[in-house]
């Protein structure tokens, strides 16, 4: 059987244990983009009563409250209903969209209810749009077939009648199992293996099973753990294996490692899990007991700025528990229409306020800084002026840390580009590992600037504001595809540098060689940042050199 038609069979297992009743699965990231399969999907849960959520909906649609409007329009009190005041299923629509207050408000409903089931609809394009971890953590399943739909592919119903899971037992060791093989592949939340069990005993259940089986358990892991997974577990070496025992070493001695699966069954349930990580997340993922080179970044609320700013001329709004009324502005709009309002209601008496009348407070959004400091840490640089350089960023350092400005660090050597520190606010961090940069090996200018153009976009995405820091001798000699051609080195810099300008990211070039290099000033005018050589770069002059840079 094809890798596709695999992933449509646990699509369809998936969907069928959703309808298990009484499971307490929370609920389901599916992740597809709006196509005729997905209509397949959803219309395979149209027994769940399903009701549509959208990432702007407002506090007095999900929770009830005050509505302004119709109270205004029948001058007597009127009220929404919550949108949990029933056992109410959600499909959050566009959930890579959903913003962290959102989510973490969803997340309270369904701990402290967990009869309320949430799809969650992801739709993301690239890898870091989807759903908010807040959420997809306290749903079980993880729906993403990979492929053709089937012809005639029609999951079917658990149906009614059927055993209930709360009653399906697991002994401590199907537990333990669960909890071991979480941590192998280092899986940190506790609800992930509490989320497994009931998966095992809602697919026991489905079956006809009172007791959880080693099929349920490999259902559970197959369905529950691989989106989760962090890590790749590592194979032994022969050459490290452990001597045998002594023939008269008792059969009942559990004394062993700690890492390891103390079930038989546990190694098979690890395979399984494993092979079902797909090819693109092995790439990310670290084997256990080596170190992580790169920190990912998720994706966080996307708007143009996280900070609140001056105000700004008020508009013409819906009140909905998150804006604040003008007051002075509503009056101002309702004041032209009194005249005509009192003929209407010749008995009333006051100001007639309609609901098109109200005016809502607007705030400029102000977006914090991120400096992304991209330093050479070649050979050529280390030979000339590497220290001095460390030296001029911890003067940028200490100007971002007063301005309370984010930083990261990457640095690029050998053949490619790694990033050192995500961004963060730790002037202590970030200058540990500056100091501990090592020099040495070729000059891969254009990785460097790849990895910075690519967390300047992540971080915009997040409400930052980006400006790219590039202290090289501008000597680039490895190409983008790694290989040591000076010619094509260039020109892939240049397409780099061309890139971060038709971004409109602001950026500086400090020139860390011992005289200016024309190449280099050649590369600034192509990122249109300003040019600055480290020879004639005191104290004052890079602080002005990235004053100006973040102000333009």
């Amino acid at each position: 059987m094809s890798h596709d038609a695999d992933s449509w069979d646990r699509a369809t297992l998936a969907l069928r244990l959703l309808t298990v009743e009484n499971a307490n699965l929370g609920g389901a990231v599916i992740r597809m983009r709006a196509s005729p399969a997905r209509d397949q999907v959803l219309a395979a849960l149209q027994g769940l009563n399903l009701r549509k959520i959208h990432p702007t909906i407002t506090d007095d649609q999900l929770f009830g409250g005050l509505d302004l409007a119709a109270t205004l329009e029948n001058s007597q009190l009127v009220e929404n209903r919550s949108f949990f005041h029933t056992k109410t299923n959600a499909l959050l629509v566009m959930a890579e969209r959903c913003g962290t207050e959102l989510a973490a408000k969803l997340a309270q409903v369904m701990d402290r209810d967990a009869g309320h089931m949430l799809l969650a609809l992801d739709e993301g394009a690239e890898a870091d749009e989807h759903a908010p971890a807040a959420l997809a953590d306290r749903l079980a399943l993880h729906i993403e077939p990979e492929g053709r739909m089937p012809e005639g592919w029609r999951p079917v119903p658990a149906g009614t009648g059927l055993i209930d899971p709360q009653k399906v037992t697991a002994t401590a060791q199907d537990i333990k199992a669960l909890a071991e093989i979480a941590a192998v592949f280092g899986i940190d939340s506790l609800r992930a293996p509490l989320l497994a069990l009931r998966v095992a005993r809602a697919h026991a259940a489905l079956h006809g099973r009172t007791t959880v089986t080693d099929a349920d358990l490999n259902a559970a892991a197959e369905l529950t753990y691989p989106h989760r997974a962090t890590r790749v577990p590592q194979e032994p070496d022969a050459a490290e294996e452990p001597p045998a025992p002594p023939d008269d070493t008792p059969e009942d001695d559990e004394a062993g490692d700690s890492d390891t699966l103390s079930l038989p069954e546990g190694d098979m349930l690890v395979e399984a899990v494993k092979a079902l990580l797909p090819p693109d997340l092995l790439a990310g993922l670290v084997p256990v007991g080596t170190s992580r080179g790169t920190s990912g970044a998720g994706a966080g609320q996307k708007r143009k700025g996280n900070r609140r700013g001056r105000p700004l001329p008020s508009r013409p709004g819906r009140l909905d528990g998150r804006a604040r009324i003008d007051l002075v502005a509503t009056l101002r709009a309702a004041a032209p229409w009194q005249p005509l309002r009192k003929q209407a209601v010749p008995a009333g008496t006051g100001l007639h306020i309609r609901p098109s009348d109200i005016r809502l407070k607007r705030y400029q959004e102000q977006s914090d800084r991120l400096l992304i400091f991209t330093v050479d840490a070649s050979g050529s640089a280390a030979m000339s002026r590497l220290n001095e350089a460390k030296g001029a960023v911890e003067l940028l350092l200490a100007q971002a840390y007063a301005a309370r400005d984010h930083v990261a660090l990457i640095a690029f050597r050998g053949d490619g580009a790694e990033l050192l520190l995500p961004p963060t606010r730790s002037l202590v961090q970030t200058k540990r590992r500056l100091a501990s940069l090592p020099g040495g090996g070729g000059t891969p200018l254009a990785a460097g600037l790849q990895q910075a153009a690519l967390l300047a976009q992540q971080s915009r995405s997040k409400g930052l504001t980006p400006t790219v820091v590039v202290l090289t001798d501008g000597r680039a000699n490895i190409a983008l595809d790694g290989t040591p051609d000076r010619a094509a080195a260039q020109a892939d810099s240049e397409q780099m540098a061309q890139l971060i300008q038709t971004q409109n990211i602001a950026a500086l070039v400090i020139d860390m060689s011992k005289r200016p290099q024309e190449p280099l000033r050649a590369l600034s005018a192509r990122l249109g940042a300003p040019y600055l050589a480290l020879p004639r770069a005191d104290a004052e002059r890079l602080t002005g050199a990235v004053s100006a840079a973040l102000d333009s």
